[in-house]
């Protein structure tokens, strides 16, 4: 968070108009979102009334510690069965008190991979249950206005996300995290595979939900500006509620300066309505994952016929931050 100005002032001045942050999955009392950890967001958020405050919330403590198949299952049966709602409620009673009872919740994102103790693979079922009971239990507390986002990593990955799927009643949006990989795959590859971004933007379109990208950015294939273009040109195109290109390296643009062709594909697209090309990032704040991403109320960028023919097209303004570990 405290390094928006910095990229706020990379983008000319562009105003960041959503955060985005993740809880620690390290233990349920972070879990849980502790007040020291929210309290900053919620204060950024309630400054101004067109923000929007994401929040990635882990499904199960010890998140990344290699936890087996075995014990993933147990555990979302536990889930299913309402052994954890009580942190998911706390959660809602923080958040509500807070005054951001709107937040965007990115509940057990990438659960179709196989890195995180919250994935679905080892027992899709209980772990649709277990989803269903989370959102439940959040939307019981009183004044809350949560909008649930479920993200899957795009691909089939360990299992295809839509037998994570837990239905319409307990899902807004329907979101994706799509980095620039495995190496050597096309932009429009990307688009056409098996569960990939085409087959997203059906899925959302059949089910009447809005779309999301929580994460995206460079990876395999090093500084690909084609892939920057291209992806820009997309989210362009589909209008996602938000998106966060995820900024520290290899993934980002403005705080990774191995990525120099991307970073000026990305700036001058969103340089503050400005097209003309900008010098490369040079931080002037410690080093902080952070990221911009998109808003309804989306005016058009000017960006001349430099930035657009770079883009293959115009674009309109939606920026939004990203600041957390992964």
């Amino acid at each position: 968070m405290y390094a928006m100005t910095g990229l706020s002032r990379w983008l000319g001045g562009t105003e960041l108009r959503v955060g985005h942050t993740y809880l620690p999955g390290d233990r349920w009392s972070n879990i849980e979102g502790t007040h020291r950890f929210l309290a900053p967001w919620a204060r950024w958020r309630t400054a101004k009334d067109d923000r929007i405050f994401v929040l990635n919330v882990p499904m199960q403590e010890r998140n990344e510690e290699g936890v087996s198949d075995t014990e993933v299952r147990s555990l979302l049966r536990q889930g299913a069965a309402g052994h954890f709602d009580h942190h998911f409620r706390a959660l809602a009673e923080r958040l509500v008190a807070l005054d951001v009872p709107d937040t965007v919740v990115v509940l057990g994102w990438e659960m179709n991979g196989t890195t995180y103790t919250h994935r679905c693979g080892p027992d899709p079922t209980a772990w649709k249950t277990y989803w269903n009971r989370i959102v439940t239990t959040m939307r019981s507390v009183p004044g809350q206005e949560f909008r649930f986002d479920f993200t899957p990593s795009r691909g089939r990955d360990a299992v295809p996300w839509t037998q994570c799927y837990p239905g319409d009643d307990t899902v807004d949006i329907i979101g994706m995290d799509s980095y620039d990989q495995p190496r050597g795959v096309t932009f429009d590859e990307q688009v056409k595979e098996p569960y990939g971004l085409q087959a997203q933007v059906d899925f959302a379109k059949s089910h009447k939900k809005p779309i999301s990208y929580p994460e995206w950015g460079l990876f395999r294939n090093g500084d690909n500006a084609e892939y920057m273009r291209r992806m820009l040109a997309w989210i362009d195109e589909h209008k996602p509620l938000y998106n966060t290109l995820t900024d520290y390296c290899p993934h980002g643009v403005w705080q990774c300066a191995g990525n120099p062709r991307s970073s000026l594909v990305y700036r001058s697209a969103l340089f503050g309505g400005a097209g003309e090309p900008a010098t490369l990032p040079e931080p002037s704040v410690p080093p902080a994952p952070t990221v911009p991403s998109p808003h309804r109320n989306c005016p058009p960028l000017r960006l001349g016929d430099w930035g657009e023919y770079w883009l293959g097209g115009r674009l309109c303004l939606r920026l939004d931050l990203w600041w957390g570990a992964r």
